[in-house]
């Protein structure tokens, strides 16, 4: 356990000493703490009770009744009297039979002429919901009316002229196709020109082994042996193509 610090002891200790007392500053008041309490208790008091202080309380004789508050129709100014419909508002007498009928009013309509007339067709129109909703027939889309515009039928003007471009571009392709077939089209040699090449290549071949007999037996250097090999090679290839030549009497050749 821990041991308890003490004071040292001293004489000093044993003086009684005087208790000092620290003041405290004054709490705070606000300058407005008054008019607040007093706006408070007015508006506290004004609402101490559920509800206003004074309810006027109904009537038992004034109770809800049944179908009071449901809307109600203008009531009928007509009246039944002995079987016999009246009216508040009196209706002109009938007209003696001396009387003239007015002039001067003028109807929308002359009946003479609507009597003799041919009774109006009710216009077309297409019902598109089921509770009878209707509409003209001519907007509909359903009237074949643009058949009998002038133009019906025809090609427009501006396809006309995207045909035109291209078929030109159509026509100017196989041009170009003909004439790059053509280029590299395949010519038949004739046998006079068939005889002429294989002379030359037969000419060309004694040159070459008119020098081959010519060179020295003895190939010590790279020089003589390169040049020994190229002969060779240029030889073989003049054979080959001596025999195709002679093999064959019909050569085709392209024109590049």
């Amino acid at each position: 356990m821990s041991e308890v610090a003490h004071p040292p002891e001293s004489v000093y200790n044993l003086i009684p000493r005087d208790e000092v007392h620290t003041q405290k500053p004054p709490r705070y008041v606000s300058k407005y703490r008054p008019a607040v309490v007093l706006e408070k208790k007015s508006s506290k008091d004004a609402m101490r009770t559920m509800g206003p202080a004074k309810v006027e309380v109904p009537s038992p004789d004034k109770y809800l009744k049944k179908h009071s508050k449901e809307p109600r129709l203008p009531e009928n100014t007509w009246c039944s009297k002995d079987g016999r419909n009246c009216c508040a508002v009196k209706k002109p007498p009938v007209p003696a039979r001396t009387d003239n009928p007015p002039m001067g009013f003028h109807t929308k309509r002359n009946f003479i002429q609507t009597a003799t007339a041919v009774p109006m067709k009710p216009k077309p129109a297409y019902v598109d919901t089921s509770k009878g909703h209707k509409q003209p027939l001519e907007n509909s889309g359903l009237v074949p009316k643009y058949i009998t515009k002038k133009d019906y039928g025809k090609v427009p003007e501006y396809l006309q002229q995207r045909n035109e471009e291209e078929q030109q571009a159509q026509d100017e392709f196989n041009e170009l196709v003909k004439e790059q077939r053509q280029e590299g089209a395949m010519k038949r040699l004739s046998d006079e020109e068939r005889q002429a090449v294989l002379q030359g290549l037969k000419k060309n071949w004694d040159q070459l082994h008119h020098e081959y007999q010519g060179l020295s037996l003895v190939t010590d250097t790279m020089s003589k042996k390169s040049h020994k090999e190229r002969l060779e090679v240029a030889m073989k290839q003049l054979e080959k193509d001596i025999n195709l030549f002679e093999r064959f009497k019909i050569i085709y050749i392209s024109n590049k």
